[in-house]
């Protein structure tokens, strides 16, 4: 009974330090220091309505837009909802089939040669907002011809769209797909 009392005291006051006040702190210090990423980087349109997320992946399926890595949830989208990987190993049967069902679907959609892999497996959060430069160029021709502009211009654009390694070191060259997408709406419409 002695130990019961300290026990349930402690309890309280760590709930309210470590589940109210630190997380109040940390927040706090968030919206101070990154206050952008802290709101969730939204983008938002000429009306000021939010469009999306620079952090999560958006689904994009019209051929006039670069298209996203796989997700696991969905072919050639996102479901924010159902983020998780497949556990599928790269021997599965099932797992060799979606790939070159998604290959097919890329080759038939006018992508030409080998496909970079992060376009036909799917990611492990299902929620990548990138795609690698590689993947994005080899959709320039499709995305091109269903805007009706040059693949000099598209190019021009994947190209601003890169993104370089994270403070010079860390990662690799990639591409936001909404933000990319956006920007070819601007000189498009």
């Amino acid at each position: 009974m002695n130990e019961l009392k300290p026990a349930i005291l402690m309890l309280i006051v760590f709930t309210i330090i470590c589940g109210g006040i630190y997380p109040a702190v940390v927040t706090g210090l968030a919206y101070a220091v990154f206050p952008k990423q802290a709101k969730g980087s939204f983008v938002v349109d000429k009306t000021n309505r939010e469009i999306g997320s620079i952090l999560i992946g958006q689904p994009f399926s019209d051929p006039k837009y670069f298209w996203p890595r796989p997700s696991t949830t969905t072919d050639f989208g996102y479901n924010p909802a159902g983020s998780s990987g497949s556990n599928a190993g790269p021997t599965n049967p099932d797992y060799l089939k979606t790939v070159s069902d998604r290959v097919k679907a890329l080759h038939d959609s006018g992508v030409t040669g080998s496909v970079p892999a992060d376009l036909v497996q799917g990611s492990a959060s299902g929620l990548d907002p990138h795609i690698t430069p590689e993947a994005a160029l080899v959709q320039v021709p499709r995305v091109a011809r269903a805007r009706g502009v040059s693949e000099i211009s598209v190019k021009q654009a994947v190209s601003q769209a890169t993104e370089g390694l994270q403070f010079g070191v860390l990662g690799a060259p990639r591409v936001n797909l909404l933000v990319l997408n956006l920007e070819l709406d601007k000189f498009t419409r």
